[in-house]
């Protein structure tokens, strides 16, 4: 844990100020405008004990005068060093959330599938967001502040003690009190912010996961069930933050009545003496400035070291994120110019949850410019086969060579660069038609674009729209039809121009009369390439090379068309099924 009782996990410490690091000039900026400070602060007490004793109760106007301008500099100097550091310190640690969030971000996009398959995504937004936020208050209102304080506190009582060392030790007679109320403020505090983050990162989880399925929860009129699980969550939400505002309501009229208990001492024993003439009028006025200043940062002490320990808990929970070694091995260093595309699957086992295989002693060869098609049933294992292809996940045993050599012996993003999938649920982003096509990649040409667009058929339906290859297609291409996200993702796929080609039951959300009009993009999009097709529509795959048949993670049989047709076994009884359920003749 980064926080325990009242410790603090230095090294946790360290490893966020390494992020101050490229900032440095901002950070010893910042740490001597804290030093400055807490050295100013305690300056006006004496220089008012000064004017009362030296120059009030002897008549000095000159003095006075001379006093209240030297007095009012120190003030408008403390002003200025106080803006500067809230504004340098707010600076860094802006700077260095901007570096971590980068971090974090691209940490994220290296991870491998598997780890998405267990990670809420609201729980990876909410690391990449708000506890990315309470970090940077680490050094706009953590760290740097508690050393200011406690050097302005060690300041004042340099001051006191000089001044009257029995007089102090009176004004700090309640402090022991403060102290312990601070100690069990602290360990409240920290388990109600504890609290707080569990619940708002519930609450992104259910916002992202909802509001991505909004259509599902209309389409089966769910709003009012699900508005109610909202509540329930949103209400803990709330009675979280309302606990950890109900410690403060508590701790601060509490430090008020142990300043008020102090004042109370002060004038009492002040009073005292100064009828016996031990001190002078101008000491007790200074040390009821001085307790006001001493008050304050030990009050604001509390909630710093509240902020810190914020701080490193949401640290912790980065950290441990981007310690996360989830990653796709990428050890291999070949990148050859020209690749054939033959692929060889050798005794492949694979299993997404231990000894849960979904392939099991799977061999096969695709040739170069071959297309194998993968069938069977859902389930059957055939979009595994592409993931592991692709490297998405790594196989248990066996192996799956490239050109006669073993996957893993390719540099990773080379490998992937060789391979293009289309898949049946195209994903689109919140851009232009353009950059979903080339995403934004500057070597891919809007010349080349539209003659890709032109081959599948597209150039009309993108012409049509406002803008036509600059339209923005929304979130996930909600204002394109199915068959036209599709569309775009085959133009997408001819743009990138692979060795390999992967078409994921890239037909089976397309309309007849569109799917008609890409057939013929597709077989030029697959000349001169090795490819693997997925398809449930048997008609789409008769012209294949070879037809692989799939149940259960094994292969079941494998040939062309019409040697699996005469075989009479699993592919005879799946066509003659999918024909006979469109009232077809076989």
């Amino acid at each position: 844990m980064a926080v325990s009782g009242n410790a603090v996990d230095f090294r946790l410490v360290g490893r966020i100020l390494s992020y101050a690091r490229p900032h440095r000039t901002y950070f010893f900026w910042s740490i001597f405008l804290t030093v400055a400070l807490a050295l100013v602060s305690p300056l006006r007490p004496y220089l008012v004990e000064y004017t009362v004793d030296h120059d009030i109760l002897k008549g000095n106007y000159t003095g006075l005068v001379q006093m209240t301008a030297l007095m009012f500099i120190i003030l408008g100097l403390q002003s200025l060093i106080q803006y500067s550091h809230t504004y340098l310190t707010n600076i860094l640690g802006q700077s260095v959330i901007k570096d971590m969030r980068t971090e974090t971000f691209d940490h994220i996009l290296s991870l491998r599938l598997q780890f998405f398959d267990k990670t809420p995504l609201g729980q990876l937004i909410t690391r990449t967001i708000s506890d990315l936020e309470t970090i940077a208050d680490v050094f706009s209102e953590g760290l740097i502040e508690i050393v200011g304080s406690m050097l302005q506190i060690l300041a004042l009582l340099v001051f006191m003690f000089a001044t009257d060392w029995a007089l102090t030790l009176m004004v700090l007679a309640p402090v022991p009190l403060l102290i312990i109320g601070t100690v069990y403020f602290q360990k409240a505090i920290k388990k109600a912010f504890q609290s707080v983050r569990l619940e708002v990162a519930q609450l992104n989880n259910f916002l992202q996961e909802h509001i991505t399925g909004v259509r599902i929860i209309q389409a089966f009129s769910r709003e009012d069930q699900e508005m109610r699980k909202f509540e329930t969550i949103n209400r803990r939400y709330r009675d979280s933050n309302i606990s950890s505002n109900l410690y403060y309501s508590i701790f601060f009229p509490f430090v008020e009545i142990i300043m008020a208990l102090s004042t109370g001492l002060l004038v009492w024993y002040g009073s005292k003496r100064i009828i016996h003439s031990e001190i002078a009028p101008g000491v007790v006025v200074s040390f009821i400035m001085y307790i006001s200043l001493l008050f304050r940062p030990i009050r604001e002490l509390a909630d710093k070291f509240n902020t810190l320990q914020m701080g490193m808990v949401s640290a912790e929970r980065i950290f441990a994120l981007l310690d996360t070694n989830e990653k796709t091995p990428d050890n291999g260093l070949l990148r050859p110019d020209k690749l054939k595309g033959t692929i060889e699957f050798d005794k492949v086992w694979f299993a997404y949850n231990e000894d849960q295989y979904v392939l099991k002693n799977i061999t096969f060869t695709v040739n170069e410019g071959e297309t194998v098609a993968l069938v069977g049933a859902t389930g059957a294992g055939k979009s595994s086969t592409i993931n592991i292809l692709n490297r998405f996940y790594e196989i248990n045993s066996g192996s799956i060579k490239l050109d006669g050599i073993d996957i893993k012996e390719y540099n990773l993003n080379y490998l992937r660069s060789k391979i293009t999938t289309v898949m049946q649920d195209v994903f689109l982003f919140s851009d232009t038609i353009l950059n979903n096509i080339n995403l934004r990649n500057a070597d891919i040409s809007e010349e080349r674009i539209l003659a890709a667009a032109r081959d599948v058929g597209a150039e009309d339906f993108i012409n049509r729209l406002p803008g036509g290859i600059h339209y923005n297609v929304m979130e996930r291409g909600s204002t394109l039809s199915a068959g036209q996200a599709q569309l775009l993702s085959f133009i997408r796929a001819l743009v990138y121009d692979p060795k390999i080609l992967v078409l994921d039951e890239a037909t089976s959300s397309v309309d007849t009369e569109t799917e008609g009009m890409i057939q013929q993009a597709i077989l030029k999009l697959m000349k001169g390439r090795t490819s693997i097709v997925i398809a449930h529509r048997l008609s789409t795959i008769q012209h294949a090379d070879k037809i692989i048949v799939l149940e259960h993670g094994e292969i079941m049989e494998m040939g062309t068309h019409q040697e699996l047709l005469k075989s009479g076994g699993h592919y005879k009884r799946l066509y003659d099924l999918q024909f006979n359920s469109a009232g077809l003749s076989v």
